[in-house]
């Protein structure tokens, strides 16, 4: 962390006048020095996508008060390589905090996750980073009663760190939940979506489909996410960028028969 207030970059995937977003500015304030970078419109599941193929515009909006923001066409991973080398003049910020996220992204939503592709997009910048989600799709969520864990969550990894190569992934009850009853750290919960395709027809007779589903949990444990969650509980839970599958590797150098 600088000597001086730190420096902290917030982002998300819902739009940059998201009500989350704007909670999230409203916590990180009170810590550092804040300057924003986000989506100019919806971003949800875009994952770790990268405009590559179309120009990105990066434009100054006055909508937080006092703080120095910017609007992006591009995805939540484009912002944040945006503001590292373009607002911050390739200068990294002590701290990126991504979210406040308006539905959950615990267990393998964090794949999809264009919140959490912003944080870790930063962790593979080398910056640490978080991603916060609320269990509350609705674009009216009551935020209040996780303030103060947001707040928490970001002091302590101002004040102790995040271990290099890992970004925390934090997620929240809704407020219908009753009482949050604390921060669990947590493992990823082995589930997910099972998905079905809704057919329809267009106003031309011409097909499309309408992708739907439900959230399938196949992990019966009492450490993951999705058990903190269901009990009251916030998660956090340290990820990597990192996807090799390492206990996997014996059994592939011993039983494949590769040209070596």
């Amino acid at each position: 962390m600088s000597a001086l207030k730190p420096l902290i970059l917030v982002s998300n995937d819902d739009g940059i006048t998201a009500p989350g977003i704007r909670n999230l500015v409203a916590v990180a304030s009170k810590l550092g020095r804040v300057v924003v970078v986000a989506p100019d419109g919806p971003q949800s599941g875009m994952g770790h996508a990268i405009t590559i193929g179309n120009t990105l515009r990066l434009n100054p909006v006055d909508i937080f008060d006092g703080i120095e923001a910017y609007e992006c066409s591009g995805t939540p991973a484009d912002c944040v390589k945006l503001a590292k080398r373009e607002v911050l003049g390739g200068n990294a910020p002590d701290l990126v905090v991504s979210g406040i996220n308006h539905g959950s992204n615990s267990s393998i939503s964090v794949l999809y996750s264009g919140t959490m592709s912003a944080a870790i997009e930063a962790g593979i910048e080398g910056i640490p980073a978080i991603g916060f989600s609320l269990c509350d799709y609705g674009h009216n969520a009551d935020f209040t009663h996780i303030l103060p864990f947001v707040e928490q969550i970001i002091s302590e990894a101002l004040q102790s760190g995040i271990p290099p190569g890992v970004t925390m992934n934090a997620n929240f009850p809704a407020a219908s939940k009753g009482p949050i009853k604390g921060i669990k750290i947590c493992r990823q919960a082995r589930a997910k979506w099972q998905e079905e395709f809704d057919k329809r027809l267009d106003p031309r007779g011409r097909e499309y489909y309408w992708m739907v589903g439900s959230f399938v949990n196949l992990d019966k444990g009492e450490d993951t996410d999705e058990w903190a969650l269901a009990n009251g509980y916030a998660s956090l839970v340290p990820c990597t960028y990192d996807l090799t599958a390492y206990a996997a590797m014996p059994f592939l150098n011993e039983k494949w028969q590769l040209a070596r």
